[in-house]
């Protein structure tokens, strides 16, 4: 065998076997903790709905999952980390529907390409509603856009981040009756709350699994819903629709996603392992506190021309 022979060997020889340990490696992942970045505080929907995966995921494919929240920016630092993350399965995220689609239509710059993650599996809805501090005189959207408009720029509502879509509900329903309101941004539900409840702000459009126990308790009122039917979470609150405003809805998703460019066997297997988890019945049971069935997943991704709006309402508010 001559020399060239012999390298032209040795180079499909590395080729093959690098091919082999490739699909050996994939075929092995998890071999160590995978992290889940949060893009939100510990405490608020989002992060309760990753903790009741964890524990699952990690039973299902013998590694720990470990829960990173990354919170700020309107999930715009969690999004950039994990976007720039290798892409080999150990750092994904629990995605919402503002890091993967509003995003990109409220800012002319990103620090993460919106398209640089590989969606695994969309894991729930998570119903919002518009709460009140129990010192603001009113009882209903439509008492609260009489006072309002009586009272110009006094009422201030609170966000888990601008951009959001904590920021967008409450900008839009502004925008749609002609009020104009103040926005105070926060990191996340567990600053938001303790405001509202103190006081310092007068309005939140907020998850229904974090504002419930403070609306059982009576230190909150609710005023509606953001669904377009009314919620089993709260089937005694009225829909913002319903009230004056038809056609609203607002309805944030999550869904579990990987950098773009994860192996295809990894991500099959997350997805595989995330359907089993999905269909057992403790956890059917445990996510029917936190989102709600009535909920059509179908309209969660409304072509981008419908967008404008929400992008008005954010930048006028």
């Amino acid at each position: 065998m001559n020399r060239k022979s012999f390298l032209l060997g040795g180079v499909a020889a590395a080729l093959m076997l690098g091919n082999v340990a490739a699909h050996a490696q994939g075929a092995a992942w998890p071999s160590k903790p995978v992290r889940i970045v949060v893009p939100f505080p510990a405490g608020g929907a989002t992060d309760v709905v990753t903790r009741a995966l964890t524990q699952r995921l990690s039973t299902e494919l013998g590694q720990p999952f470990i829960i990173d929240n990354k919170p700020g920016a309107a999930t715009a630092i969690a999004s950039e980390y994990v976007s720039r993350a290798a892409p080999d399965g150990y750092t994904i995220m629990m995605g919402a529907s503002s890091a993967l689609v509003n995003n990109r239509f409220l800012y002319k710059k990103l620090s993460y390409d919106p398209d640089a993650f590989e969606l695994i599996s969309l894991v729930c809805v998570t119903p919002l509603v518009l709460v009140a501090n129990t010192a603001l005189p009113v009882d209903n959207v439509q008492s609260l856009v009489q006072y309002a408009k009586a009272n110009p720029d006094k009422i201030s509502y609170a966000s888990y981040g601008t951009g959001t879509i904590s920021h967008l509900a409450t900008a839009l329903l502004a925008l749609r009756s002609g009020v104009r309101m103040s926005h105070v941004p926060y990191k996340g539900s567990s600053e938001a709350l303790p405001a509202l409840v103190g006081g310092h702000v007068n309005l939140y459009t907020d998850t229904v699994i974090t504002s419930a126990p403070l609306l059982k308790a009576g230190k909150l009122k609710a005023l509606g819903v953001t669904t377009a039917k009314r919620t089993a979470l709260l089937p005694n609150v009225p829909t913002i629709a319903e009230q004056g405003f038809p056609g609203y809805e607002m309805v944030p998703w999550l869904g579990l996603v990987a950098p773009k460019g994860t192996p295809p066997e990894v991500v099959e297997r997350l997805r595989v392992a995330m359907s089993k988890v999905m269909q057992t019945p403790d956890f059917i049971a445990e996510l029917a506190q936190i989102t709600d069935k009535t909920v059509d997943r179908e309209t969660l991704f409304k072509d981008p021309d419908d967008l404008p709006e929400t992008v008005k309402a954010a930048t006028a508010s």
